[in-house]
């Protein structure tokens, strides 16, 4: 896989990664100037040149992973026989200035499962926002082209998904993802949360529905196996506390402001600047 393709596969699997570019070139060298590489916590793609010079810039980008940096660095490496060298001797003569770039904030993956009334209103608002956001139905009528078309004009990057069974979908998310269910059908329901616990790399996952059905949904979830604590995994029902409307558009506005404050605690946690810049 070349630097290119790795960059969109670090996109798409929501992975961090580092770019790292010969920027300048004295004398002999590996590579030429413009030569990249793409560096993730636990692999690496396309080269610059190999040898101790390779070595190093992956060991620096991968420190600058540890802790979260988004600030580009420059690292000059001589290969002389006189220089220092921690993983092997480079004696091409020149002298070599790579730039190390953060990759842009990885865009959380959302998807919602059931695009009815309500899941239609709160992808609106959410296809505004800088994310991946997964479409998921297994009505094809409630994915036409015509009736998702106001959501293809904001700043996600919308997935549609047909899927007669909605939890096939579930398994091919990416670790992290959100999740909100609403679909039409209990049964669906039920088969998307029961699935949902089973993947402990997801992040929110939210259930649209009153105290009765998730008693029920309970008692289910038990008999196939699932604790306390996996329950507990579930938020529902989701929206903002203190909500109550049963209006779609209410209930999305009340949802969709519930997952941003999970989306920007999660990303205070990680990163020294917010996903969601506020404007002055």
């Amino acid at each position: 896989m070349n630097w290119l393709s790795a960059l969109q596969y670090l996109h798409d699997s929501a992975t961090p990664g580092v770019l790292v570019t010969v920027a300048a070139v004295r004398g002999h060298a590996p590579r030429e100037a413009g030569a990249k590489m793409v560096v993730s916590l636990e692999t690496s793609w396309d080269s610059v040149g190999g040898g101790n010079l390779e070595a190093t810039a992956v060991e620096r980008a991968r420190a600058m992973l540890k802790v979260s940096a988004n600030t580009p660095e420059l690292l000059m490496l001589r290969l002389t026989d006189k220089a220092t060298n921690e993983h092997g001797r480079q004696c091409c003569g020149g002298e070599v200035t790579l730039l190390l770039e953060p990759l842009a904030t990885v865009h959380p993956h959302i998807a919602i499962f059931g695009v009815g009334h309500v899941g239609l209103e709160l992808g609106l608002i959410l296809s505004r926002l800088p994310l991946n956001l997964h479409l998921v139905d297994s009505r094809a009528g409630q994915l036409t082209p015509e009736r998702l078309a106001p959501l293809m004009g904001g700043e996600a990057r919308v997935e549609v998904h047909h899927s007669p069974i909605p939890e096939m979908t579930l398994h091919e998310l990416p670790p992290g993802a959100h999740i909100l269910i609403l679909t039409h059908d209990h049964a669906e329901d039920a088969a998307l949360c029961d699935a949902a616990l089973r993947r402990a790399d997801l992040g929110f996952i939210g259930l649209i529905g009153s105290a009765v059905k998730w008693i029920r949904f309970q008692e289910q979830l038990r008999r196939e196996g699932h604790t306390d604590a996996d329950l507990a995994r579930i938020t529902t029902p989701i929206g903002l506390p203190g909500i109550s409307g049963k209006m779609p558009a209410m209930i999305a506005v009340s949802v969709a402001a519930q997952l941003v404050q999970r989306l920007e605690a999660e990303q205070a946690a990680a990163l020294p600047s917010p996903l969601f810049q506020r404007q002055p």
